[in-house]
């Protein structure tokens, strides 16, 4: 009868444990740093966990559970098809970055992760649309870094996003072009104009180029003409001083003594236009001969 009245009392035991346990787990749950949890009562919520830790609520079917992962997700939207303002046709390959910011109004509007990308889809495609259709091709592509305006245009689909998404309890954190290409049909002619876009720049730096060159040359000869004359004229009065000098010193050596002055002046002469195969004939009264008919017929040979 004891061990009978023990065994009963051991079921019991167990009996509420188990009980114990499974309400426990209605009404506790852990909540990880990795989401949001959403606690909704016969379907409404009622309450948000934004931190972590170990949470209670109400056993089902009373109050329910939902998760919703809270950390950056990246959405790959693929490619587009899409018009410029100059109509023309380009293909673009976009993908964009997110969270959840609120979650109760994420989990109304789009309930998951896939409903939320396909609100995501409607709005990248529809931003990137229209700031397209707002900007020419050479605004996007352009061998001038000044004429490239797709920082702006970049800015304005990011803005638009952001607005347009908080609706649906998600941030736009950014949006980015991974490519942006043409169509088969349409990449030869925008190669021959890529191709004389830069012809042209070539013939305007060439033309630039030969323009300063000209300066250059121009400049440098009116340089050069300035030296030179001032060389001249530099020669012209240092030629001019060694002249008056010259014939300050003749006159002076005159002065002193005429008659050896014409003598060596003659000499001077005589060693101008007379050498070894110079024949001179020359009349009796010669200025020039006066002196060599004084020389002696001895020391004439040697």
């Amino acid at each position: 009868m004891r061990e009978r009245k023990i065994l009963i009392k051991s079921i019991l035991g167990i009996s509420l444990f188990v009980v114990a346990l499974l309400v426990s787990n209605l009404i506790i749950f852990s909540a990880d740093t990795t989401e949001y949890v959403v606690i909704t009562q016969f379907g409404n919520p009622v309450r948000v966990i934004l931190e972590p830790g170990i949470k209670f609520k109400l056993p089902d079917p009373i109050q329910a559970i939902h998760r919703f992962d809270n950390r950056l997700q990246v959405y790959e939207a693929g490619q587009l098809e899409l018009l410029t303002k100059d109509k023309k046709s380009v293909i673009i390959n976009h993908y964009g970055t997110w969270r959840i910011e609120d979650p109760v109004s994420y989990m109304k509007a789009v309930k998951d992760k896939s409903g939320a990308e396909a609100r995501l889809s409607d709005i990248f495609s529809s931003s990137l649309g229209v700031a397209l259709g707002q900007y020419n091709l050479d605004e996007l592509i352009n061998v001038n870094p000044d004429k490239v305006r797709f920082d702006n245009m970049m800015e304005e689909i990011v803005g638009k996003c952001k607005e347009r998404a908080k609706g649906y309890g998600i941030e736009v954190v950014n949006v980015k072009i991974r490519t942006l290409n043409f169509p088969e049909k349409n990449k030869l002619s925008v190669f021959r104009r890529m191709k004389a876009e830069r012809e042209q720049m070539a013939r305007k730096y060439r033309s630039e180029g030969s323009e300063e060159a000209a300066k250059i040359r121009s400049t440098a000869q009116k340089e050069q003409k300035t030296i030179i004359s001032g060389a001249y004229q530099e020669a012209q009065r240092v030629k001019g001083k060694g002249d008056a000098e010259a014939i300050k010193i003749y006159a002076e050596a005159f002065q002193k003594d005429p008659q050896f002055y014409e003598f060596i002046r003659t000499l001077e002469a005589y060693e101008k236009f007379i050498d070894e195969k110079t024949t001179v004939i020359l009349p009796g009264d010669s200025e020039l001969l006066k002196y060599l008919e004084k020389i002696k017929p001895d020391q004439a040979s040697k």
